[in-house]
């Protein structure tokens, strides 16, 4: 799995690469499949804000993207992945569900 963080119009500081890394490493234990992931942050439409954009691209289907705007891209990007991971993790109970419909 490749992880990819870059920055729009702002400078991503080594220690918000790593945390990115750290937080993007966990997304596999709620959907194995995933090829690679790339977290963009940029400066919102309000000057104090940054939007944190998640995008998960997985086997076989469409990247799932997370968008979350907060003031701390730290906490942006920890909500971010909460998104993401919810969003893996209903995509995988709807595989294994498929062909259990009555």
């Amino acid at each position: 799995m490749e992880i990819t963080v870059t920055g729009r119009h702002i400078e991503v500081t080594q220690a918000m690469r790593e945390h990115a890394a750290e937080k993007a490493a966990k997304l596999p234990k709620y959907y194995d499949r995933i090829t690679h992931v790339e977290v963009v942050i940029d400066p919102g439409p309000h000057n104090h804000e940054l939007d944190v954009e998640l995008r998960v691209h997985v086997e076989r289907h469409d990247p799932f993207i997370a968008k979350v705007s907060h003031e701390d891209p730290y906490a942006g990007l920890d909500l971010a992945i909460s998104k993401m991971e919810r969003q893996l993790s209903d995509h995988k109970d709807k595989l294994r569900n498929r062909k259990h419909q009555a």
